[in-house]
């Protein structure tokens, strides 16, 4: 770093930072992130306080017109794309670049989070009917299989079968909100999701197991805005409370996905057959197959009008204030850009795709018990399939509710803490189900006591805490595409995970999945042990 003031006032000083270039390829991570810790910040001179609704997050601060303006310097064309900033007393520098950074500021942030919150509550309403769109036929789907002759290994490729329609539009989808915006992305995408539940409410009536796979695929990709949901409320919050803002978007995903079962068992007990040897049919039939199917057209037709009248889209032409940057803040674009694996990847780039990694290796156990979860409770307990989905139910709204809490957790722990407490707690729940009794049935509470671990606690908080990281090691670039390909990792997981875990159960028994599952966590916590303190600082 290198100051020059030459005499000059305070207010006209320059402050000039040399950034390494590409090919640097120093690798003592230690000495980068001590060098973070106690570097101390190059404060640019004093200025009028910002107005009020003004972020005053470091990665997005207001400059007023009437303040000194700061210009962007970039050293060459192979720098790394990191603002360099100096000050000096010209306030018309804004005017002349039309960059209308009030009306940014004021529509997207305030000082204590978002602006705009019908928005907000519209995009959280879309994450909440994507994931519902697979928790709701929880409880019915085994029976769904078994009615169209199927056995676990057909009930692994229909479960995955959602996953895969996900996975092949999370990136699609993540570049069109960037490209297009969210508000045409997201009508696009509901309005799939609507005819994907049109056919799911004909797969008694075609009598086809591809049929199924087929219509469950269209659900997928109607779901598939994952990646959006989280860019937009990644973008509209500040770096210091996102990890907050994220929790409670991931608590309405979850209660979508772990919570909305409890509908999926309301349709059981309501629209059960008459006879046993009654025979379902398709729609129009109300039955408890093609009922939740019908709300979930009901849902997405509702979901488009509130998208259509009330979600506000992002404006594109208006771009952020070039930022100020501190001593600190300097050191950590360095270790981010910093060359690694032999010059192939930066360290920011490889934190990602550990990042990735570890999203699909929590996420497949958790697809597991999605898949066998009904089949595991009526083998080993002697559950009804209404009833298991009721604890199933319940342990995913205690989860919901612990999230609203990760704004207060976050205030002790830091996001690799959290990741890495979640994946234990999560193992823990998983081994409970290696040691039981296949001969007889087992208590009942160890279900309930594995679901609470797995459902309530563990992966809630490791999945939060790590979309948070991985949003803050992404910074303010556009997260529409990155957040696409995280959500595509997990989405690659739900596909293969489901497979192989039928065809595990089928050749062997569900303690043996179980063992699996438990040893693939352990290797994921081994990611966050390892790289825990450079995750830490580049999320700072």
């Amino acid at each position: 770093m290198r100051m020059e003031n030459n005499g000059a006032a305070m207010n006209e000083r320059d402050v000039h930072f040399q950034l390494p270039s590409p090919s640097h390829t120093t690798t003592d991570y230690n000495a980068l992130i001590d060098t973070t810790t106690t570097a101390t910040t190059a404060t640019p001179p004093s200025s009028p306080s910002s107005p009020p609704g003004t972020a005053q997050d470091p990665e997005s601060s207001y400059v007023s017109p009437d303040q000194p303006s700061t210009n962007v310097n970039v050293n060459s064309s192979s720098a790394p794309s990191v603002l360099l900033v100096t000050t000096k007393d010209d306030a018309n520098d804004y005017d002349n670049a039309n960059l209308d950074v009030r009306s940014f500021a004021s529509t997207v942030l305030t000082a204590d989070g978002i602006a705009d919150p019908t928005s907000f509550k519209v995009n959280c309403l879309i994450v909440f009917l994507g994931d519902m769109s697979r928790g709701i036929f929880f409880p019915t789907m085994w029976e769904l299989v078994q009615q169209l002759g199927g056995d676990q290994v057909m009930l692994g490729y229909v479960i995955a079968s959602f996953s895969f329609g996900r996975m092949l539009v999370l990136p699609l989808f993540g570049s069109w909100s960037t490209k297009y915006g969210y508000k045409w992305t997201l009508q696009i995408s509901t309005f799939i999701l609507f005819l994907g539940t049109i056919l799911f409410a004909q797969v008694l009536t075609v009598q086809r197991a591809w049929y199924l796979i087929f219509a469950n695929i269209m659900l997928g990709i109607g779901s598939g805005t994952l990646g959006v949901t989280m860019a937009y409320a990644s973008e509209v919050t500040p770096k210091r409370q996102r990890t907050g803002y994220i929790a409670w978007v991931t608590a309405v995903q979850y209660a979508g996905t772990t919570a909305t079962p409890f509908i999926g068992s309301l349709f059981i007990v309501l629209c059960a057959r008459e006879r046993e040897d009654q025979e379902y049919k398709g729609f129009p039939e109300i039955n408890e197959f093609t009922a939740p199917a019908l709300f979930m057209s009901f849902m997405s037709a509702t979901s488009l009008f509130l998208i259509t009248k009330y979600f506000e889209d992002r404006q594109r032409g208006a771009k952020e204030s070039p930022r100020k940057l501190s001593a600190r803040q300097y050191a950590n674009e360095e270790l981010a850009n910093t060359s690694t694996c032999f010059g192939f990847f930066t360290v920011r780039t490889l934190c990602l795709i550990g990042c990735m990694a570890l999203n699909a290796f929590t996420k497949g156990p958790m697809s597991c018990f999605e898949t066998l979860g009904i089949e595991f409770a009526e083998s080993r307990f002697d559950m009804h399939r209404a009833e298991a989905g009721s604890i199933v139910a319940t342990m995913g709204l205690l989860g919901a509710m612990s999230l609203m809490a990760m704004g207060l957790i976050c205030q002790k722990f830091d996001d690799t803490q959290l990741t890495s407490g979640g994946v234990l707690l999560f193992i823990i729940g998983i081994f409970i189900n290696t040691q039981l009794d296949q001969d007889e049935m087992n208590a009942p509470w160890r279900y309930s006591l594995s679901m609470f671990l797995c459902y309530s606690i563990g992966y809630p908080v490791c999945h939060t805490a790590l979309v948070g990281l991985f949003s803050k090691i992404v910074g303010r670039r556009p997260q529409g595409t990155l957040q696409g390909w995280f959500s595509a990792s997990g989405s690659v997981a739900r596909i293969s995970f489901p497979i192989l875990a039928g065809y595990i159960v089928s050749d062997y028994d569900i303690e043996t999945l179980f063992k699996i599952l438990a040893i693939v966590l352990l290797i994921a916590s081994s990611f966050l042990v390892a790289f825990r303190r450079v995750l830490t600082t580049l999320a700072s």
